[in-house]
This record gives C-alpha cells, structure tokens and sequence, in this order.
C-alpha cells in the first residue's frame, strides 16, 4: 500500500488513531513539561526561602587577620581591593551565586567614656568602623559625615545611627575618650566627638548587617555589663587608629543571590561552601552558616524530586496500559481486514506493517507536537528528550504488536468459566514473586538521598499490577455466584449483565484501573499524612492557640489575658532552657548536662489545649496535686531518665528562677510540648505555687481562643512583664524587652508555605488529578471496546421491548464487577504503598523534622464510593453518546463480523 493509501487508512479510522495521537501528545508533554515545571516551582521556593533567612545567615564573611600598619600606611586602601580579588578565589559554582558585596574595616572594641555617658552611668564599648558607600544609603538627620583626618591629634569623627544615639544620650558635638580594653592598654588615649546622625534609608539593606550591627545597640550581657555601639568614620581616621598601634579587623562580606542560585546545582555550591570553610583564602577565615540552610532545602528538594519520580511512574505505567488499550480497540475494529490480508497470501507481518506505516503518519508528529508545547512551560529545561523519544518509540510500535497479538482466530472468552493456562498462572505467580522481593530488598536496602532510584520507582508499579493480579484472579468468583443468582431472577437486565460481565475481557483495563486508582490514593494518603505531621510540629512548639514568652510576667497577668476578646482560657508557665541539675540543695553539680525546665499546671494545659482543638497527652503525674514534702514528681525525657538511672541518682535538685526544688522521675514522655531538646524535666506547678512571696512567677502564658488578635495579646504581656519589674523589690534599670507572641495558625501557615512545599502539592495534586482522570479514561476505553456489540444485543433486546432505562441499567451491571473491582483493589493498594515507601521519602523535611505516619484515612473509603459512582455515571454518558454516533439499527445490520 502506498503513502496515500496510509493516509486514507488513517482518515477512515481517524477516530481510533487520534485516540493514540491524544495519548502521545499527552506523554510527550508531561515529559518536556513536568521537568520545567518542578525546575520552576523549586527555584521559586529556594528564592522564597533564602530571602525568608536573617540576613547574616545568607553571607559568606571572611575575616581578615587582626594587624598594626605604620604610620602613614592606608590598611583600608590595602584590603580594600580584597573585595572584587576573593571571589576569583573560590569554587565556580560558589563564585556564580554571589550578589551583593561590602567591605568593613573595623577596630577592636574599645572602652569609650563621656559626659553624655556618665550622666547616665553607662558603660559603653565602641567599635570604629570604615564602610565605604554607606553614604549613599543614609540620610543625615544632624551635623555632617566624618571627614578625612586633619593630623595625628586632631579628635576621631564619627557619625552614629539616631536610635542608637538617643538611646545611649548622645548627640552631635558628644565628646568620648577612647582606651583600648585590656593589659596592654594605650597609655594615650584617643579622644572622639560625634560630628553626625544618621536614619537608614532601607534598614533591610545588607551594608548595615555586619557584626556588630551598626544600627542596634547591643545589650550588656549582665548587671554591669557594657552596651555595645559602632559608629563610623572616614577610613583616613581609622588608618591614623592602626598607626598608633590599634588592631584593625577587615571583613568582606558576600551575599548569596536566591536568583544566581540555580537549585539544579545547589549541591554543588553547598559543596563548594564548604571545601572554602575547610581551605579558605590565604590569610582569611570563613564564617558562614549558608551550607545548613542549603543543605535543608536540598533535603526538601530531593524527597519532592523522589516522590515526583514515585508519582510519575505510576502515571507513565497508567499511560503505557491506556495505549495498550487504545491499540488494542483500533485493531479489534479492524481484525477483518487484517484477516483479509492474510486470506489474500499476506504474510505474518503484512498486517503489522501496515499497522506500523500508519502509526508513524501519526504518533512522531504528536509527540513533537507535545514535547513542543511542553517547551512552552515555564521554568529551567530538563533531560527530557531521551523519555519522549522512548515513549513516542513505544507508542508507534504499539498498533503493529496489538496487530500481532490479533492476527488469530477470535474466540468466546468467558472469564467465568475459563481456567486459566499453565503459561500465564507462570506469568503471574513470576510477577507475585517479583513484587514481593522488589519490596523486600527496597526495605533493607534504603534509599540514596538526591537520586532518583530505578527500584524505587518500579516497586510501586510492581506491587499495583501484582495486586490488580489478584484481583483479577478473584474477580470471577463473586462474578460466578451473581450470574447463578441472576438466573434465577424474573426479568433479563441482571441476568444479561452478568452474563457479559463474565464474557468481558477485563485484564488490561483492571490492571490500567488499579494503577491510576492506586496511584490517586497514595497522593491522598501522603498528602493528608504530610499534613498531620505539621500539625503535630506546629503543636510541640504552640500547644495552644497562642503562646505569650517573655521575661517574668505579673501572676495577675492571666487574669488580663481572660478579659481579652476571644480568650477562653489560658495557663501559665515557667520555660527555662540551659540548666543544670544538681545533686543537693546547694548545688552540686550532677554532671548530666543542660536540661530544659518546664513548670505548668497539667489539668489547666490539658484544657487549654482541648478548647484549642490540640491533640497533646497530659501525663497524670502533672494533674495530680504535688505532695507537701518530699521529691516532686516529674515528667523526664528518656534519655534524662536513663542518665540518671546511671548515675545512682533516685532525685534530682532542678533550679527554678533561682530556686532548687528536689524532683523524682514520676514518668517518661518521648516528646513534650514546649521542649525542643531530647533532655527536659516537667514539674507540676501545684509544687511551685505558694503563698511565698519569692514563689516562681511565669515567664509565659499558653491561651485558647478564636479570632485572637496578635497585638492585644502582645501589650498584655508587655504590660505584665512591667508590673512584676517595677513593682518587684528588685528594679531593673532598662524596661524589659517585648513578649513574643506565636499563634499555632500563623506557625502552620510559615510551615506550610516554607521550602518546596509548592513543588511537593505540585506533585501530589498531579498524581492525584491524574490518576483519577486516567481511571475514568480506561473506564471509558472498555466501554468503546464492547460497544459495538454491546449495540447489535441492544438492539435485538428492543425489538423485544427492552426500555432505554433498562438498556443503561444492562450497561451498569455489566461495569459494576470491574469498576467496583478496580477502584476498590486501586484504592487499598494506594493507602498500603505508603506504609512500605513513606520510611524513604524523607518527607520530614516538609513537616518540621517530625515523621510523617501513614494511617488509615475515612475520607478515603467516601473517596473511593464517590469515584466509582462518578466512573459508572461517566461510563454511561459515553455509552449513550457512543450509541447515538452509532445508531442502533445499523449496528444490528453490521453483523457478527464486526462483533468485538
């Protein structure tokens, strides 16, 4: 047959060869566009990500060594140079992903002194910093900016931030006289006047985040303890510093661009960071903390990637099985005229190659068609072209096998009554077999983080057709007991719908079911477990509502917090991290290490976190009231317990803001709410609450309520914190810093929209919306292959008075088997595949580092009824629509010839 024949083969059959052009263009497009698409959403998470980081946690600072200069030697103008000559220094892939870059070059701290100072009886340690360009990012709210030096004593100028100015009362013309801090202390010190104040401009922006930041002033670390301020001069005045034998410090600073960051590589600039950490530059040292934060998202990245790879493949195989399907209506229409051909004295491949002529007039130009359109995605290309070529190979070839595979005579199958052959129970006890130590070895082998693992990918495959295997070996015992029952019936719809059901060939479109149905239920199944872990990450540091930290807040506090709109409850408690036990009331120390300190009241948090819809166990020994004398009883983590069960130590002295109260371990709880470390102790507060007046007082309040407004809770606290300082015998001289107030909604919100979290619902929205949509496709691929007879009986049966309802409801008893079959063996084997696959997913990287559980979710099974109803309403439309295009009449004219 020549090109124009092929050509009106293919236009007389236009229907079935655009079903196989549909299914290319559609394979070719998930294979370009997919790719591009978690390229997009991943680089669009790392940018969200970093710019979401402190700022100093995004730069590479490298730090200079501490040196003297002569006098009449510029170190500024020295190092300067330094900042453009270091990055050629460092690995490409590190050197590609820098942005914005500073330079400062600052003194030692030294011991500064004033009127203005003293009048306040401060003790402040100033910083003499040279940033150059910090001019134009500021601007002067009094005096002028330094100047170069005018001599050797001529007083050092600075220009400080307002804030920090007023808040230490200094202003322009404040004079300072500056030492050097130590034993070998100048014996002339340098006098300094402010000649200068400034405001930021953009206070975000990355000339102000070096350490120690210029715009905050840093809090005295004890009661005498001095503030921390720099101020900034000219480099002229902090050369003539260095040259009367100051040290000088240099550091380059080197911010990481989220959009020079290309998440494709991100393990090669994480690797880069840290071969600099280990060899940096000559003369340098590095200080970083962006690999960690790299190294998290990576994580997210790669346990997407994973599950993206897990959910395609499913999708693939479901695809692989609709071609099959697809090819194999196409050539059941024609299996005259393939019969035809060999009757005429055509060989074996005469058919297939015919079959193989028109597939490529078809199939290469929709998969070019779909790889193109898939190009039209945006986001960074992938390696696709290798998998669309292989799936527009596989799809050609498919037609000439289905060819093939018909070329024989046609006979009667009738799965109710047939057994199965030696050959095929082989087959399918081979691919039990299979399955079963795929997911064996799967198990004990693990999983490589960041690859993509051909095991991984299949097993899921294996497992679904296994289990549609099953099935299918089931599927005609209950098929034989319903057609026994339905002859006994009066009337012929259940008696003929079994019957076909039986006479139906439902291997391949169970198996493509199964594999799309199972496929939806792992994404939902996944997707809710993913869910659950962040609520309970989200619960372990909010167990309530909202959380009120701070300092020591008013016992009356509570009190306020309850006549706030929308509070239903609260409790207090004490929360102190980094302490030490003790074996004896005056503190000797048990040498177990820091523990974290909790004190609360066990029936009052249980009933805040009832009323605040949080699941949290409360240990008894917390409900209970205390004993008058002896040990508290606490609630320990295990490793603590076991510490101290070491030790010899049957209690334990805890301190308690100041306090040591003895304690015994009462029970042991692997994870507490409110302890972010693996060695805490729990007291009871009815231990720690009495009429002393130096009785603990709570540095938190935990609040159940609806609507709750941040700012409100935030001035209560604020005003809390007040009332107990300066009505305490014990007055501080600084106001205490603000509470901090974490409501559980806003902490869910920043958890789920952290990382890569849009690529991971990406993926499961893919494989869910997918799998149920190729499903109801299979389903109505098997109700095209049998329409054609499925019309020549319909058309007798009217002609005998069988109703159009009655026709439908022949159709529905027939699907019934295999639908409920399928869905019911695609959602049991998509529910199960997460309990062998969610150990290897590394999915706790998107739930706060808290394991992910796969259970037993009930909107499954409503799930699952709702698709199968769906899919039996959808199986009829198409019947009815296929029965139109048909008509009735001319397909009981056609004939058995063209019977399936």
């Amino acid at each position: 047959m020549g090109p124009f024949g092929v050509v009106r083969r293919v236009r007389a059959f236009g229907g079935y060869f655009l079903l196989l052009g549909v299914l290319a263009l559609v394979t070719a497009f998930l294979a370009s566009g997919v790719p591009r698409m978690t390229n997009r959403l991943g680089q669009e998470g790392l940018d969200g990500y970093l710019t979401a980081q402190p700022a100093a946690q995004r730069d590479l600072t490298f730090r200079g060594n501490q040196i003297t200069a002569a006098d009449g030697v510029s170190m500024t103008d020295l190092r300067r140079e330094n900042l453009e000559l270091l990055p050629r220094q460092l690995p490409r892939p590190v050197r590609d992903a820098l942005g914005q870059r500073w330079y400062e070059a600052d003194t030692a701290p030294v011991e500064a002194e004033g009127p203005d100072l003293a009048a306040r009886n401060l003790k402040v340690e100033l910083t003499v910093r040279s940033t150059p360009g910090v001019q134009g990012t500021a601007d002067l709210a009094g005096g002028r900016w330094p100047g170069r030096s005018a001599g050797r004593e001529a007083p050092v100028e600075l220009a400080l931030a307002t804030d920090t100015a007023a808040k230490l009362n200094l202003r322009v013309g404040s004079r300072l006289r500056l030492s050097r801090i130590g034993p070998a202390a100048d014996p002339e010190p340098v006098t300094a006047v402010v000649v200068g104040l400034f405001t930021p401009r953009d206070r975000g922006d990355g000339i102000w985040d070096g350490l120690p930041q210029t715009l905050r002033v840093d809090e005295p670390g004890g009661e005498s303890g001095p503030f921390g301020l720099v101020g900034l001069t000219d480099a002229s005045h902090l050369d003539r510093l260095v040259a009367r034998g100051w040290s000088g410090r240099f550091s380059w600073r080197y911010r990481l661009d989220p959009e020079r960051v290309d998440v494709r590589r991100l393990d090669q600039v994480v690797d880069g960071i840290r071969r600099t950490q280990r060899t940096p530059p000559h003369g340098t040292e590095l200080t970083q903390g962006v690999d960690e934060l790299l190294s998290r998202f990576d994580a997210t990245i790669d346990a997407a990637r994973t599950l993206l790879a897990v959910i395609a493949a499913g999708v693939l195989a479901t695809l692989a099985g609709l071609v099959a399907l697809a090819a194999a209506l196409a050539v059941r229409r024609r299996r005259g005229e393939f019969a035809l051909i060999r009757a005429r004295g055509g060989g074996v491949t005469s058919g297939p190659g015919r079959s193989l002529a028109e597939a490529l007039l078809v199939v290469p130009p929709a998969a070019v068609a779909g790889w193109l359109l898939g190009t039209l995605v945006p986001g960074a290309p992938g390696s696709s072209l290798p998998l669309t070529v292989t799936a527009a190979v596989v799809i050609t070839v498919a037609l000439p096998v289905a060819t093939l595979a018909v070329a024989g005579p046609d006979g009667r199958r009738d799965l109710v009554r047939m057994r199965p052959g030696a050959r095929r129970l082989t087959v399918e006890v081979f691919l039990l077999g299979l399955a079963a130590l795929a997911a064996v070895l799967l198990r004990r082998r693990g999983l490589v983080p960041g690859t993509v693992d051909p095991l991984l990918v299949t097993v899921p495959v294996l497992l679904a057709v296994a289990a549609a295997v099953l099935a299918l070996r089931l599927y005609p015992w209950p098929l034989l007991l319903a057609s026994r029952i339905a002859t006994r019936t009066r009337g012929t719809v259940a008696f003929l719908g079994t019957a076909r059901a039986g006479r139906s060939g439902v291997g391949v479109p169970l198996v493509v079911v199964v594999l799309a149905i199972a496929t939806a239920a792992f994404c939902g199944v996944l997707a809710s477990g993913v869910e659950t872990g962040r609520d309970r990450a989200v619960s372990q540091v909010v167990p309530a509502d909202a959380l009120i930290a701070g300092a020591r807040l008013a016992p009356d506090t509570g009190a306020a917090l309850q006549r706030s709109p929308g509070v239903r409850a609260t409790t207090p408690l004490i929360l102190n991290s980094a302490q030490r036990l003790a074996t004896d009331e005056v503190g000797t120390d048990a040498r177990l290490g820091d523990v974290t300190v909790l004190v609360l009241d066990g029936s009052g948090f249980a009933e805040v976190a009832r009323r605040s819809g949080v699941d949290v166990a409360v240990p008894d020994a917390l409900r209970r009231p205390a004993p008058g004398a002896g040990p508290v009883p606490a609630v320990v983590s295990p490793l603590l317990a076991g510490e101290l069960a070491e030790a010899g130590l049957d209690s334990a002295f805890v301190p308690v803001e100041g306090r040591r109260h003895p304690f015994r371990v009462a029970a042991t709880v692997g994870d507490f709410p409110l302890t972010d470390t693996g060695r805490y102790v729990v007291l009871p507060w009815s231990a720690l609450a009495t009429d002393d007046p130096e009785a603990p007082v709570p540095t938190g309040f935990l609040v159940a309520g609806d609507d709750l407004d941040a700012g409100e809770l935030t001035r209560i606290g604020n005003e809390g914190q007040r009332r107990y300082q300066f009505g305490s015998p014990v007055v501080g001289k600084e106001p205490p810093r603000d509470v901090t107030v974490r409501t559980w909604a806003a902490e869910r919100e920043v958890l789920g929209r952290n990382g890569a979290n849009a690529l991971l619902a990406f993926a499961f929205a893919a494989g869910a919306v997918g799998g149920t949509l190729f499903g109801l496709i299979a389903i109505a691929f098997t109700v095209l292959a049998g329409a054609r007879s499925r019309g020549q009986v319909l058309s007798r049966l009217r002609t005998l008075g069988l109703s159009r309802g009655q026709g439908r409801g022949l159709l529905l008893v027939e699907l019934v088997p295999l639908v409920a079959v399928a869905v019911l063996t695609g959602a049991v084997t998509g529910a199960l595949l997460p309990l062998l696959l969610t150990p290897l997913l590394g999915l706790s990287a998107f739930t706060g580092g808290v394991p992910v559980r796969a259970a037993f979710e009930p909107g499954l099974v409503a799930g699952a009824v709702l698709l199968a109803a769906v899919a039996l309403a959808f199986a009829v439309a198409v019947e009815a629509v296929n029965n139109r295009r048909l008509r009735l009449g001319e397909a009981l004219r056609l004939g058995e010839e063209s019977a399936e």
